[in-house]
């Protein structure tokens, strides 16, 4: 994987391999990086946290289950989550298919933008950098 896989504009929450696209009037949509999903495998469901909640930067924004576990999804920011990605509910496949599109999770209305943006990976160089640490750490063999 490279950092060619998360698209151009998009940030990277490297401790956990979620992103966070910036919206339009300063929402953002999350998700699930490729990197990330290709460590966890199959997920057979989506349950992001419900329209209102307060989440906090590194903590869960909602939970997959995988074969044999179910995984706490941790946000990239902290803020009020505004929208869910209701087509998960039928086909959490999206979230494999299409990571960085219709495979978000949920939109958020970031709380604290300014003191947590920094802790994310923004730029090209810092996300490859972010992407090749988190492989080496979980020892992932990333060939195709």
């Amino acid at each position: 994987m490279t950092a060619a896989d998360l698209p151009p504009g998009f940030w990277l929450w490297p401790e956990d391999q979620t992103w966070a696209q910036p919206l339009l009037g300063g929402h953002v949509l999350v998700g699930i990086t490729a990197l990330g999903l290709k460590a966890s495998g199959d997920i057979y469901m989506c349950r992001p946290k419900p329209v209102g909640s307060e989440v906090a930067q590194g903590r869960s924004i909602g939970v997959v289950e995988l074969s044999k576990s179910i995984v706490s999804v941790k946000s990239p920011l902290s803020g009020v989550v505004v929208r869910v990605n209701v087509a998960l509910e039928d086909r959490p496949e999206l979230i494999h298919q299409s990571p960085y599109d219709a495979g978000w999770l949920v939109e958020l209305a970031p709380s604290k933008l300014d003191g947590e943006k920094p802790r994310l990976a923004v730029d090209e160089a810092a996300i490859r950098e972010a992407q090749a640490r988190w492989v080496w750490f979980n020892k992932l063999d990333t060939a195709p």
